[in-house]
């Protein structure tokens, strides 16, 4: 019995050493808690580690290293100088070299001829209609100029030339006044409104006679009355920043009136000499647009008279500007036409169809694409352009 109690203690002992060896290991193995930081500590680590160091932004896709690109701030635009206006006409005399074909080559050397028939005048009348001078007035320039050479007998081409050159700038009306009323009247700014049907090249001619009055002296604001083409107001102000005007304009869709209102009274509350008011292209036949140019032009009235009515015609579109011109009269009262690209058309007698058929003044002639190429109409210095210098030094 003593056996095997003496058996069981031996056990029971190896049994809690075995125990014993396994718990503790696992004790020592276990991590101290880490002292607390102190205040010093923790700034001296700050000291060694320097300022925070931004890195650069990489591209994901490559794993290059990305720089952000330097802000470069775009300069202001330079303000320009337009061209002076007196004599622009006579530098730009080469532009109309189309119409020259008729007027300075094909008249002259039909009234060059030995003979001037019936025939011969029968050409000469049918060259004028051609060039869209008109039945009317092209009857009356023939009849006189057959008197005239019948009576006084002449032959030479010089003569001739001046003869013709005399009918024409008759037909022209050199006694209609042709100037600019931009000048402000106690303190408020003239007001010209610019007026045309769709595809004239009406909103670029604008950004011309701008630069026009900025030649002339004048100081110049824009009105970006075209409220349905944001284009359209884009381009107007692009223009006005090239001579240093202010555009005035409303959001995409705005009320026109409205914003030729808003122009009319900023040019008063700046004391510029000219507001030009930009409308939108319009057909002539389109009732409610027609409406709607006349309510621009009473509202801007509410400020002022307006001291110009400006409608910008095609030249190429020949006898259909007359009829386009004749609407707009009655609408607003045209007081000057601006023929555009008169440089591109073999009609240049358009300028007496006109002046002709309603008694409005041709203003202002465009004769090509450049920026200046806007000129002041003068009757005399047209007709020379038109017959050019070659025919006046020719001799029959």
């Amino acid at each position: 019995m003593a056996e095997y109690l003496v058996l069981a203690l031996v056990l029971l002992g190896v049994l809690i050493v075995g125990t014993v060896g396994l718990v503790v290991p696992r004790l020592r193995r276990r991590p101290e808690p880490p002292l607390p930081r102190t205040e010093v500590d923790t700034r001296a680590e700050e000291d060694l580690a320097g300022p925070p160091v931004e890195a650069p932004e990489s591209d994901l896709t490559t794993g290059v290293l990305v720089e952000p690109p330097p802000v470069i701030e775009a300069p202001a635009p330079a303000v320009e100088v337009p061209e002076p206006t007196a004599g622009r006409l006579v530098r730009l005399r080469s532009r109309l070299s189309r119409s020259q074909n008729v007027f300075g080559k094909g008249l002259l050397g039909l009234l060059a001829r030995d003979h001037l028939d019936e025939d011969v005048w029968e050409e000469i009348e049918d060259s004028l209609i051609g060039a869209d001078v008109g039945v009317d007035a092209t009857r009356d320039i023939v009849d006189r100029l057959r008197e005239r050479t019948r009576v006084l007998g002449t032959r030479s081409a010089s003569e001739l030339r001046a003869l013709l050159a005399a009918e024409l700038v008759n037909a022209l009306d050199p006694s209609l006044d042709r100037s600019l009323r931009t000048a402000p009247k106690d303190g408020t700014p003239a007001v010209l409104l610019v007026v045309g049907v769709n595809g004239a090249g009406k909103t670029t001619t604008c950004g011309k006679i701008a630069r026009v009055l900025v030649a002339d002296g004048r100081t110049v604001l824009l009105g970006a009355a075209d409220t349905f083409r944001a284009a359209a107001a884009d381009q107007l102000e692009t223009w006005g920043s090239r001579v240093g005007a202010e555009t005035v304009r409303g959001p995409e869709g705005a009320d026109p009136a409205s914003v030729a209102f808003d122009a009319v009274k900023r040019g008063i509350d700046t004391g510029v000499d000219t507001v030009l008011i930009d409308t939108a292209g319009r057909l002539q036949n389109k009732i409610g647009l027609m409406d709607e140019l006349g309510k621009v032009k009473r509202v801007v009235e509410k400020q002022g008279p307006i001291d110009e009515t400006l409608l910008i015609l095609d030249a190429t579109t020949g006898q259909n500007g007359l009829e386009q011109a004749r609407v707009f009269t009655e609408v607003v009262n045209v007081t000057g036409v601006v023929l555009s690209k008169l440089d591109g058309t073999a009609k240049g007698g358009i300028v007496i169809a006109v002046q002709r058929k309603l008694g409005i003044p041709v203003k202002l002639v465009g004769l090509g694409e450049g920026k200046d190429d806007l000129a002041p109409f003068d009757p005399a210095q047209f007709v020379d352009a038109l017959l050019g210098t070659e025919a006046a030094g020719r001799d029959a």
